[in-house]
């Protein structure tokens, strides 16, 4: 989809969300086809007329300033990840560069970033935007059944493993919220650097295989990985409950580090426990092949 229709669905979206007693307005006579504001209705509220905001809807952003950008944003009742999408979208097409795909190069972390993993005693992985884990500490490698492989190529995806792995609803006991949250993810990354080729390319593939993926990513939301929790049936060492923080890595653009914790003498930490000494003695490597290998094709 190129960033003009992009901006078009994405409002259409938010648009449809919001009911005029939501909005706190009047709403307009004749019959209603759909929930949603009408144009006419944002445009009011945002104090634009109807046509500069249709225009802006078929994503023709020529000369919109971040003002009426932002009036359009209160009006939508967008939250601040929202918004942060939005004016990514214009800034996009409004500013001159090249348009043609591009790879993106695989990041290595630096070596204090992965000093930093190794000394924690929680499991902690590192992340780009498309959801390839890059890093992650023994804990960490161990909770996914990553191999050294598999984190010096960056080749285990979390979204493809989330819809085209049968065995994700197994491992994951919040597996629909995990879908719907790597799509938003996705969506976010996609805003922020819609040329990436990698991207383009995942994106083409879950929505070429999944229904699923192709239904979600229609809905245009979009998150960003800040803190939660996680749930996993581990197939070694059983249930496992973490909560999480996300910390964006500033001296390598692009990577976030999930740190996940949990409650001292918890079920979880006797099975992070039982975890780290299958990862000690490499039985962790049987363990994924055998029960949650990933096929990264």
């Amino acid at each position: 989809m190129s960033t003009p229709d992009e901006i078009s669905s994405f409002l259409v979206s938010r648009r449809a969300r919001i009911t005029p007693e939501k909005a706190g307005v009047v709403a307009l006579s004749g019959r209603r086809r759909v929930p949603g504001l009408r144009r006419e209705e944002v445009a009011y509220l945002a104090g634009v007329s109807t046509d500069y905001y249709a225009r802006l809807e078929r994503g023709k952003t020529r000369g919109v300033s971040r003002e009426v950008l932002e009036a359009i944003a209160r009006a939508l009742q967008l939250d601040d990840i929202e918004r942060e999408h939005l004016m990514n979208l214009v800034e996009i097409t409004t500013t001159p560069r090249s348009r043609a795909p591009r790879r993106t190069a695989h990041v290595a972390i630096s070596s204090t970033v992965q000093a930093v993993l190794d000394s924690l005693v929680v499991p902690a992985l590192v992340q780009n935007a498309r959801l390839d884990i890059v890093a992650a500490n023994r804990l960490g490698a161990a909770l996914y059944g990553l191999t050294p492989s598999d984190l010096a190529s960056a080749t285990f995806n979390g979204a493809r493993f989330q819809f085209l792995d049968s065995r994700a609803k197994d491992f994951y006991v919040d597996h629909d919220r995990g879908k719907r949250n790597i799509v938003a993810l996705l969506h976010q990354a996609a805003g922020q650097d819609p040329y990436d080729e990698d991207t383009i390319r995942l994106v083409g593939q879950l929505s070429t295989q999944s229904p699923e993926f192709r239904a979600l990513w229609a809905q245009h939301d979009v998150i960003r990985y800040q803190r939660g929790t996680k749930r996993y049936r581990h197939p070694a060492v059983g249930a496992l409950e973490f909560a999480y923080e996300s910390f964006d890595l500033t001296t390598e653009r692009g990577l976030t580090m999930l740190v996940y914790t949990f409650e001292p003498s918890s079920p979880t930490a006797e099975r992070v426990a039982l975890l780290g000494s299958l990862a000690r003695t490499d039985s962790i490597a049987d363990v994924r092949g055998g029960d949650i290998a990933i096929d990264h094709t």
